[in-house]
């Protein structure tokens, strides 16, 4: 869906998965900083916004999320994954309860999918799945944000900034009082930074929680009953992930980025030039310079300096080999 602020001044279109809103609205530096300060918001009119409602909501979403729901707190934000039946990533909710209704942010294009997939799996429960992008946007404010939430609006909040569910007839005049706006340039800077995974970007078709980081936070160990499951339990208590999510200084002379994809060897000791990884995402940061993360081997050394493609990088650890 194409976003109405697309018309603000400065604007410049994403593209890709993102197309519909702003990559930037002129000063990329400039909407990073505000971010960071606390001002500003971004625009994610693009994701898909799915509702959950009746009375088994939470007990049913339990069973078929890798997350702990059954009792969640309403007003209290959580993410979960659905899996494959062999473990690997399929969709990533970022989701919150308001007391009547579970409501869910997703990947732009993936909620038609996932919502197929929620209503096969129904039977007898009483509850009611539903598309709601066409009639709200989601748009994201930033950590230590005091702009006003409008009154009924459902608030998605965590350590990272608030999410808000927004009617979409009301994106307009909501973005004249919420502050400058800010493109999802400036946003996946931030999430490279805080080293947070997104679907289609740092995952492929066998990319599996643990070498994301994604246990804990949207995968519980302690419940069980969904599907893939056994991949998770099996890697966590018997085995290794074979991959691990590293955070990349990349340097600072080359003119253009590694896109995705690009392949990583080790900058020393490998006559062989094997490839051991790809870039997932990179970004210039308004402080870190250019950056990214990527997926490589789990048993690549820590201290391996690397090379992503023609451009040399260093690793921070963020999944432990």
């Amino acid at each position: 869906m194409k976003s109405p602020l697309l018309t603000l001044p400065g604007a410049v279109p994403a593209e890709g998965v993102d197309e519909g809103v702003a990559a930037h609205y002129g000063d990329l530096f400039r909407e990073q900083r505000a971010l960071a300060d606390g001002t500003g918001f971004v625009d994610l009119s693009h994701r898909g916004v799915i509702t959950v409602t009746g009375e088994d909501r939470l007990s049913w979403l339990h069973l078929l999320l890798t997350q702990h729901v059954s009792e969640l707190p309403v007003g209290q934000a959580t993410e979960a994954l659905v899996l494959s039946a062999h473990g690997h990533i399929e969709h990533a909710l970022y989701l919150v309860d308001d007391g009547t209704t579970v409501w869910a942010h997703v990947e732009p294009g993936t909620q038609e999918a996932l919502i197929a997939y929620l209503e096969s799996m129904k039977f007898f429960y009483r509850v009611e799945v539903a598309d709601r992008t066409a009639d709200f946007a989601v748009v994201s404010l930033p950590a230590g944000s005091i702009a006003e939430v409008p009154q009924g609006v459902v608030v998605r909040e965590t350590a990272y900034g608030r999410d808000l569910f927004l009617p979409r007839a009301d994106l307009e005049a909501y973005a004249e009082k919420a502050g400058p706006a800010a493109g999802i340039l400036a946003h996946e800077a931030l999430r490279v930074e805080q080293h947070r995974p997104r679907i289609g970007f740092e995952t492929d078709h066998r990319t599996i929680p643990h070498e994301l980081g994604w246990i804990g936070t949207a995968v519980h160990l302690q419940k069980g009953c969904y599907r893939g499951q056994e991949t998770v339990a099996r890697v966590q208590n018997l085995g290794k992930p074979p991959r691990r999510l590293v955070f990349l200084h990349l340097d600072g002379s080359e003119v253009h980025l590694p896109v995705h994809g690009t392949e990583i060897r080790l900058a020393d000791d490998d006559p062989d030039g094997r490839k051991i990884g790809f870039i997932t995402t990179s970004v210039r940061h308004h402080e870190l310079g250019p950056i990214a993360l990527a997926l490589v081997k789990r048993n690549v050394p820590v201290d391996a300096r690397l090379m992503a493609g023609e451009t040399a990088a260093a690793q921070e650890t963020v999944v432990e080999p």
